[in-house]
């Protein structure tokens, strides 16, 4: 019985390990009254991405990128995150589609 119970917790250990390594790389992004920021975010290649976007402002918001084909349309006050797949290198553009000419931005995959 002892056995079992300690195969039991070292899987129980391992799997919480293997979801612990694959946690999102997390980046932030503050849109307020037309403008964002940081306008640019450096990411590793090959990690999951969490994009955390917050609307600070008194408008409302839409966080788009074409390339990376997400978008999320954020009320004032709102806070929302969209996951983006593992990336290669390169760098992929964004924007607020309510101010695309002063709100955009991209993210760097390294």
């Amino acid at each position: 019985m002892r056995k079992h119970l300690l195969v039991l917790a070292l899987a129980s250990a391992a799997l919480t390990a293997t979801a612990w390594a694959e946690e999102p790389y997390e980046i932030k992004i503050e849109f307020k009254d037309g403008k964002a920021s940081p306008t640019e975010l450096v990411v590793p290649t090959g990690k999951k991405i969490r994009v955390v976007v917050s609307n600070t402002g008194s408008q409302a918001v839409e966080f788009e990128s074409t390339q990376l084909r997400k978008e999320k349309v954020l009320g004032p006050g709102v806070t929302s995150s969209v996951i983006l797949a593992p990336l290669s290198a390169g760098e992929y553009t964004w924007f607020d589609d309510f101010h695309q000419t002063t709100a955009k931005g991209k993210i760097i995959a390294k």
